[in-house]
């Protein structure tokens, strides 16, 4: 059974597989404060539910996740560098906690993964793309920086990969997030479904404890993302967002001009 509840759907079926799906399809389910709040408390809700066995992760309509809401953005530019650490710090604890539910997570990656979408698909333990999912780090090219999920996506892709799209912005597509790790499958859009659904199949087969376990023990010898890494990433992405650069390279999507450092 489906419900609602305001920006994210919930379904669960009779094998303990709970499908969130990221429910903001008119902007390609970017996310702002409200829906990083409320996936924070699905998340915890989650990870002290027995009987749960998988967590899918989706967006509704055509998009995965474009990343952070750019009006969300312009509006935390204008506040003080202590409210803009204060909501990146709870970006990065939604990151962790999908990072490092008990279960294990699959990311169904049915369209655009942008920026911090992009940074949702790295914390997911499996990832299969359809093939028209395109990807992309773009936050330099608002004067930003992927800071709150950088651990996730090195972690996912190394470091070479990550300094080559952190830094140039550019989009690909699934057959290159294969090649560089970030996703496991890419399979044509109309076996995306079935894809996950063998992955579901494999996870069942593994007991829910030693599962667990599992995944603890490789976050655990190659986790990141410790408490001061995120403390330290959210003071980043606070100090650029609130800077001239990044006020410019926001405004200047809104606006549909160019950046400042682009030229007239």
């Amino acid at each position: 059974m489906m419900k609602a509840a305001d920006n994210v759907l919930l379904s669960e079926d009779g094998r303990g597989v709970v499908t969130v799906t990221l429910n903001r399809p008119d902007i390609h389910n970017a996310f702002d404060d409200a829906l990083i709040a409320r996936l924070t408390e699905i998340f915890e809700a989650l990870a002290g539910r027995a009987g749960v066995r998988v967590v899918v992760l989706t967006g509704a309509g055509k998009s995965f996740s474009a990343g952070g809401d750019l009006g969300w953005m312009h509006r935390m530019a204008g506040y003080s560098e202590a409210e803009n650490r204060a909501d990146a710090a709870r970006l990065a604890f939604m990151l962790h906690r999908l990072d490092t539910l008990p279960q294990p997570t699959i990311a169904r990656v049915n369209g655009a993964a942008l920026a911090g979408g992009f940074g949702l698909v790295a914390c997911c333990d499996v990832a299969i793309a359809g093939e028209g999912a395109v990807f992309g780090l773009s936050e330099v090219r608002l004067g930003l920086v992927p800071a709150t999920i950088a651990p996730y996506v090195i972690a996912a892709i190394g470091a070479r990969a990550a300094r080559r799209y952190m830094l140039t912005g550019e989009r690909f597509g699934a057959v290159e997030a294969l090649r560089i790790g970030l996703v496991h499958r890419a399979v044509p859009t109309t076996e995306l479904d079935a894809g996950v659904a063998e992955i579901v199949a494999a996870l069942a087969l593994g007991g829910p404890l030693a599962v667990a376990e599992t995944k603890a023990l490789v976050l655990g010898i190659g986790g990141l993302a410790t408490e001061a890494v995120r403390a330290d990433t959210a003071r980043l992405i606070a100090r650029v967002r609130a800077s001239a650069e990044g006020k410019d390279g926001v405004s200047a999507f809104l606006e549909k001009r160019k950046p400042k450092w682009q030229g007239s």
